[in-house]
């Protein structure tokens, strides 16, 4: 009796789903519509190491399904800032945070119009330690960690656009 209960509620809630319209966004997989569009996206060059490594991971995530020509053109202008939050008695910095944020447009290259305008960003803790070294250290893995997540949130948007703009095919 209870495992009749426990595929209840999961064979219901798949019911109540598929009849919202609810729908993978990357269906069809590599050969779907959106994988289709986000392999025809080049990155534009970015200023600076942050640039550097946010670029990268877009690409990375852009390029999973192949390489194709150059359809569109992603332009991101980064603000990577770090202050002190934290600060003790003797007037020396505890704790930071670097904050990694970014502003996106997609252009299609057949008439220049920008498709997409929009913004990413996130932010990450950091304790400062005695160690100038560790502290550099985690100031790096931080822009690092935040890069990736800067580059998920820009290609699920840029995703988003392909599945609401690109024809569908039967």
């Amino acid at each position: 009796m209870t495992r009749a209960r426990f595929w209840i509620a999961p064979a219901l809630l798949g019911l109540a789903l598929g009849g919202c319209g609810l729908r993978p966004l990357y269906s069809g997989g590599g050969d779907g519509r959106v994988a289709g569009l986000l392999t025809h996206v080049e990155v534009a060059p970015i200023e600076g190491k942050s640039g550097w490594l946010v670029a990268n991971a877009v690409r990375d995530r852009l390029a999973a399904g192949g390489n194709g020509v150059a359809a569109y053109r992603l332009e991101i202008k980064l603000d990577d800032k770090i202050i002190g939050l934290g600060v003790n008695n003797n007037d020396v910095v505890t704790r930071e945070r670097r904050t990694l944020r970014a502003r996106y447009q997609l252009i299609d290259l057949s008439n220049g119009a920008i498709v997409v305008d929009a913004t990413a960003g996130s932010d990450a803790g950091i304790d400062v330690v005695s160690s100038e070294y560790a502290t550099v250290a985690a100031e790096q893995t931080a822009l690092e960690r935040l890069s990736g997540i800067v580059a998920d949130q820009i290609v699920a948007r840029v995703a988003l656009y392909a599945e609401r703009t690109t024809p569908r095919t039967k």
